[in-house]
């Protein structure tokens, strides 16, 4: 079966998908952009049961690159699965991290059974990926993951993020 890529502009925490994927830092207890937004709209059983992995598998934070979920609280989803994206550190930056979250997700995504899965544009804000090449790597890595996953959206927030996504062949 193959996935679907959808693009959509506008706001991932008012999405209806199985699972929402949060672009989180190490913590898991919440911050800004995507992560603070998720937090907010999710209400406080994300950050409950993100404390109680921290309090568990995690207590050095979630590893860039990798993915865990959580309940979707009050979003109109089943799970959250969290990722943490890599710091741009300029040209010669390592894809492979960035990679990683959109397959991890997608592994997570395949072990809680979900269908529909809703990412935000990973590591292009205060991470500073530049969108381009940010958009290649998530089109590139969803289109090549074996998954059960029939729609992958990529929900971007702004113009420019969506015209970035609709510019990568297929």
């Amino acid at each position: 079966m193959t996935t679907t890529i959808t693009l959509v502009q506008g706001d991932i925490t008012r999405q209806s998908a199985d699972a929402i994927v949060n672009a989180a830092n190490s913590s898991l207890l919440g911050g800004g952009g995507v992560d603070g937004a998720i937090h907010r709209r999710g209400g406080p059983e994300i950050l409950a049961e993100c404390r109680a992995l921290r309090a568990s598998r995690y207590g050095r934070g979630l590893p860039t690159g990798q993915a865990v979920a959580t309940t979707a609280g009050r979003l109109d989803a089943r799970w959250v699965i969290h990722t943490v994206g890599p710091v741009h550190q300029g040209s010669g930056s390592d894809p492979e991290p960035l990679a990683s979250c959109y397959r991890e997700s997608l592994r997570v995504a395949d072990e809680l059974g979900a269908r529909t899965v809703a990412f935000p544009a990973i590591s292009t804000g205060v991470y500073r990926w530049p969108m381009d090449d940010a958009a290649r790597i998530a089109v590139e890595t969803v289109r090549n993951t074996p998954t059960a996953v029939e729609e992958v959206r990529f929900v971007l927030f702004d113009d420019r993020a969506y015209e970035a996504f609709a510019r990568q062949p297929g």
